[in-house]
């Protein structure tokens, strides 16, 4: 079994071993992936047919919303299955890439945020330099570096979890392939993977939150300087929705990631399906209902389908 890792399996003992509370699970969960689906896609294509949010915040958060869909795509559909069968085993290769693609997406989501806060720097504390620094160029590049740099992350991230050796019960005290219960399997000695997921965790989540940081106290020290009341609530209604979704991601993924191993309890799954189920359905909602633009834009979208049907309508009825 150490020599030839394709031929382990793991088991995933999952959320609760209720049938009751399996069927109840399945059903909230598939209820939440749905709408998931549904406001992520909603938003990617709103952006996308409003020439109004053709900004580098929407931008961000088309990226943010794909990103949403996908890391949510990578754990849902698997957990989902695993509700209702009684056979809950994972092949290697199919752990370890559930793995590497939800630490790809949940990596970029961090380099994301990050992005965002940046943006809403410039924007409030250089607005005449904005369309300069925050060029449709320099859009792309911040993009296209962070998935380069996230993809060689996760790929040394998953080398560290998943390269020791499994002497078995391979049993995975979670509800997905992650880090903390598949370390706890390995018999061979995990320091050195330790410390280099130390490392990557503080290079990517650290290094980000202290971007959103920096960038927040810019902000801040700017706004306060500001002599109208009015634009300093528009400058803080701008940042609100960001502000709510750092708080919910970083919030739960620091609780589970930088804690030590020994002190994970129970309570770590419930954090997990806060980021990795929860989050992603919430997005969706905070950047619409807590925003002038993309509800403006919902109108506007609203308005035109309803015009284009009335126009099909007169024109069906003549002929």
């Amino acid at each position: 079994m150490e020599g030839n890792h394709t031929q382990i399996k793991f088991i995933l003992l999952g959320i609760t071993d209720s049938p009751h509370m399996q069927t109840s699970l399945f059903v909230l969960f598939l209820l939440i992936y749905i709408v998931t689906l549904v406001g992520n896609v909603g938003i990617i294509i709103l952006v996308w047919v409003s020439p109004s949010l053709h900004t580098p915040m929407y931008f961000f958060l088309t990226h943010f919303a794909f990103t949403d869909i996908c890391y949510s795509t990578v754990i849902s559909p698997r957990m989902l299955a695993d509700l209702l069968a009684e056979d809950k085993t994972v092949s290697f290769t199919a752990c370890m890439m559930q793995f590497l693609t939800f630490a790809f997406f949940a990596t970029l989501e961090c380099h994301l945020l990050a992005m965002m806060a940046y943006d809403r720097h410039v924007a409030i504390c250089h607005p005449l330099l904005y369309v300069t620094i925050i060029s449709s160029r320099v859009c792309w590049q911040l993009v296209a570096s962070s998935y380069l740099f996230v993809f060689f992350s996760a790929i040394i991230y998953t080398w560290c979890v998943f390269g020791g050796s499994f002497c078995g019960p391979n049993r995975i005290d979670h509800f997905f392939c992650d880090e903390v219960p598949v370390l706890k399997l390995v018999c061979s000695d995990t320091h050195s993977s330790e410390m280099v997921i130390f490392a990557f965790v503080s290079i990517n989540e650290v290094s980000t939150s202290v971007v959103i940081l920096l960038s927040y106290i810019s902000i801040l020290h700017t706004v306060l300087r500001m002599c109208s009341a009015q634009s300093r609530a528009r400058a803080f209604h701008t940042c609100a929705s960001h502000l709510m979704a750092v708080v919910l991601f970083y919030g739960t993924t620091f609780f589970m990631y930088l804690q030590p191993p020994s002190s994970h309890r129970t309570l770590d799954k419930v954090a997990s399906i806060i980021y990795t189920v929860i989050t992603p359905m919430l997005n969706p909602f905070i950047y619409t209902l807590r925003n002038k633009e993309v509800k403006g834009a919902l109108v506007n979208c609203r308005r035109r389908l309803f015009n284009h049907w009335q126009h099909k309508r007169v024109v069906s009825s003549r002929t």
